[in-house]
């Protein structure tokens, strides 16, 4: 199944999204968050087989992050060798860990803010996982995908002075701006979904930029949640960032974003955001 979340910011309305138009999940959930996608999700499929939910259309109206805001946003930087490399780091061989406050989840087409005097603002295209049920020190990756309960496109939007030159040696002040994290437009079930190989993709203002695939990730999404569970707990609707491909700006082959560009993101059977920044 796949979820999104729509209308004005802090009023969007749960959906589940049919063939050509979407269904209004509010006689079943008041949100898409943690205590909704901890429960049980057959409920939603037998609304939709019955026909009892009611229409809704989409025209003219804002599509908002497929989920409500996490109690935590936690990403995983340097996944990609490629990426690595033109950041001009080794491959790592543990997870590298950091924060993004809940407040940086916006909807996938939200304009973007750059930062008042920011002059290195980048894009990245990634895969986030959305937590399903509660872990902590779980045995194994094959167990950790067991508690997923979707995946969403993520746009993990970056400030490089801040994040490196300013960092204090931890990167998150380059990284918590509001509306920093677009997400959606669906969340899309797990059962729907083999993370293994989704082609990613991004542009700028119609440009190419980054073109690869999660078969590239160092640590899959298995790997990634099982081996966060032995460092802190995750709760259902957490959100995590699963790192990002070479393409960006922090290459030196591409201009960072100013005030107009078009950033466009997409993710094999997640869909496709379109941010433009002021």
């Amino acid at each position: 199944m796949k979820f999104a979340r729509i209308g004005e910011v802090g009023r969007e309305i749960p959906v589940v999204v049919a063939e050509d138009h979407y269904l209004d999940l509010s006689g079943i959930t008041d949100d898409i968050d943690g205590a909704f996608l901890a429960g049980p999700l057959d409920r939603v499929a037998d609304a939709v087989r019955e026909g009892s939910l009611p229409r809704i259309e989409l025209t003219g109206r804002r599509i908002g992050a497929p989920i409500a805001r996490p109690s935590a946003v936690i990403c995983i930087g340097m996944n990609y060798a490629a990426h690595a490399a033109e950041s001009g780091a080794k491959p790592p061989e543990d997870l590298v860990v950091f924060l993004k406050t809940p407040n940086t989840v916006a909807g996938p087409d939200d304009d973007v803010a750059i930062p008042p005097g920011s002059t290195k603002t980048d894009w990245e295209v990634e895969l986030g996982v959305v937590i399903g049920r509660r872990a902590s020190y779980l045995a194994s990756p094959e167990e950790a995908l067991s508690h997923v309960a979707g995946y969403t496109l993520v746009n993990d939007l970056s400030e490089r002075e801040w994040q490196i030159e300013r960092s204090g040696g931890q990167w998150s002040k380059g990284k918590a701006f509001p509306g920093f994290s677009p997400t959606g437009p669906w969340l899309v079930t797990a059962d729907e979904i083999d993370p293994s190989g989704l082609r990613l993709r991004s542009w700028v203002n119609g440009e190419p930029r980054q073109d690869s695939s999660t078969a590239d990730m160092i640590f899959d999404v298995g790997q990634i949640v099982w081996r966060l569970s032995q460092f802190l707990a995750l709760e259902p609707g957490d959100l995590i960032m699963t790192g990002t491909p070479e393409g960006v700006a922090l290459s030196g082959r591409f201009p960072y974003l100013s005030a107009g560009d078009v950033v466009e993101v997409e993710i094999d059977g997640l869909g496709r955001q379109r941010q433009v920044t002021r």
